[in-house]
């Protein structure tokens, strides 16, 4: 049996996906913005940032506040907690593949010293 990701991981890694809205909310950790500033860096139109925006609020990575005409979004950071989650479970079986990894090349060193020792030992 194959055991799938919960589906609102599916739209977290959908959103993070694309590197302009990676940019989106690295910039919102440093505090909200409306969506013309996210815009900005990008020089995009509000219709094309409004649409990054939309699939960022779809995957819960930002919420969203309506202030008269202005859209102020901010980072919302649970989801990325739940991505972290989920890949701890990798970083836990690479680890223990760097770990074998290097006590194999501890070994060969080990190895190799004492092979340059036995040499010294013949001249």
């Amino acid at each position: 049996m194959v055991s799938r990701q919960p589906p609102h991981l599916d739209g977290v890694f959908r959103a993070l996906a694309d590197p302009t809205r990676r940019a989106m909310l690295r910039s919102l950790a440093a505090g909200q913005q409306n969506i013309g500033e996210l815009a900005a860096p990008f020089r995009m139109s509000f219709a094309a940032a409004s649409k990054h925006v939309r699939v960022l609020e779809r995957a819960g990575l930002i919420r969203r506040r309506i202030e008269g005409r202005s859209h102020i979004c901010q980072l919302d950071m649970s989801p990325l907690k739940t991505v972290n989650d989920w890949l701890q479970f990798y970083q836990h079986l690479w680890s223990k593949r760097l770990d074998a990894l290097e006590a194999v090349l501890a070994q060969d060193d080990r190895e190799a010293a004492a092979a340059r020792g036995k040499q010294g030992d013949a001249w």
